[in-house]
């Protein structure tokens, strides 16, 4: 068993690492206070093919593994969490264009994707439906012509700055089979978007409802084949819920390192913070927290880019076990900067507040046991 990384891997950590430092984090608190993130920066992330990580080169993307993408999310976040989590947003939406849509729909959209000059948010949530997402009730009726589409998606990233949308409506009966995925465009008629919400964090990520009215949508919008979409859905968030684990475990590692400097030049009763025994010990802590959910978390990708039988168990314990490590961490590393944690200049209670939505998106951690309890018991 080989726990080492390539050469090519490190790499790609390194460069990812060394963009976030250079184009993110000397921006991150004024993008927070703005509420939003220049587009500008995506052509950026273009350039270092960052818009399709696993779209197969053949269609233009970077064709990585996931175990590499979780080096280029985890790097990235140790710039700015919110930032990175909106880049994973756009990348899933662009694997399941790939994976899942026509040749027209390939052909014409997935290049302005992959080149970031389309950037895609995902449309799941509902004011009714967050945990229990098959209960959705956005609907898209055939009229003979057309697809029409009405309902509310709730809490989207992106939403009213994003130019696409694929959105999970109802196209059949109740249930998960009744689901259909259809691509939804900026400046369609009957599409509009709620006021930006006021968030705890994730300030940089303008959030808002996406409302449909009447939105008509031509057969080639719908994504896949009619009732596969909450298939694609679900599968979709394995490699979603190992991004946000790779954000939380990012942010929390900068938490760590700002913390070791900072403990090492503040004195109190006469010598630096760190070598305080006591705390000492809580630094120990931490460092354990960080490589135990960063091999969890690698071994969880690596299950997923074999297609493991239980890729899915993984991810959902990697998921759980890398956000609470990783938020429990960041609210260390505050209370080790005493007062000045409290204080944005220092930067530590933006990662707390960055990361504590961590554990609620992708799927809850209370869902994430509920999908492990199911795999124990189902295996029996």
């Amino acid at each position: 068993m080989e726990f080492n990384l390539s050469a090519e891997s490190e790499a790609i950590f390194d460069m990812a690492l060394a963009f976030g430092k250079e184009h993110i984090a000397p921006h991150a608190r004024d993008w927070e206070a703005q509420g939003t993130i220049p587009k500008e920066l995506w052509a950026k992330f273009a350039e270092l093919g960052f818009g399709g990580l696993y779209v197969r080169e053949e269609a233009g993307g970077a064709g990585l593994s996931r175990l590499d993408a979780t080096l280029i999310f985890e790097a990235l976040s140790q710039s700015c969490p919110s930032v990175a989590a909106f880049l994973s947003i756009h990348n899933m939406c662009a694997a399941m264009i790939d994976k899942f849509g026509s040749e027209q729909m390939r052909a014409e959209l997935l290049p302005k994707v992959v080149g970031l000059e389309c950037f895609m948010s995902y449309c799941l949530t509902e004011p009714g439906s967050g945990s229990d997402a098959a209960a959705l009730a956005t609907r898209a009726l055939w009229d003979g012509e057309d697809y029409v589409l009405n309902g509310t998606k709730a809490c989207i990233s992106g939403g009213g700055y994003s130019d696409g949308y694929i959105v999970m409506a109802r196209t059949g009966g109740a249930g998960p089979k009744g689901i259909s995925a259809l691509v939804v465009m900026d400046g369609t008629p009957g599409l509009s978007f709620g006021g930006l919400e006021d968030k705890m964090g994730w300030r940089a990520q303008p959030t808002r409802q996406v409302q449909f009215d009447d939105c008509r949508l031509r057969a080639d919008a719908l994504l896949g084949e009619e009732g596969a979409g909450f298939r694609y859905a679900m599968a979709g968030l394995d490699g979603g819920r190992l991004n946000i684990a790779d954000c939380s475990l990012g942010a929390a590692q900068a938490a760590l390192e700002d913390t070791l400097t900072y403990m090492a030049e503040r004195k109190a009763f006469g010598q630096p913070l760190d070598q305080f025994q006591a705390l000492q010990f809580r630094l120990a802590d931490m460092e354990i927290d960080m490589q135990a959910a960063r091999i969890f978390l690698r071994q969880a990708a690596w299950k997923l880019d074999q297609g493991a039988p239980d890729a899915t168990k993984f991810c959902a314990m990697a998921k759980k076990f890398v956000t609470e490590a990783g938020s429990r961490v960041a609210d260390h590393c505050l209370q080790l900067h005493g007062g000045y944690g409290y204080l944005a200049d220092y930067g530590v209670e933006k990662l707390v507040r960055d990361l504590r939505v961590h554990q609620i998106l992708e799927g809850t951690n209370e869902i994430m046991r509920l999908i492990v309890a199911r795999a124990l018991l189902g295996a029996r």
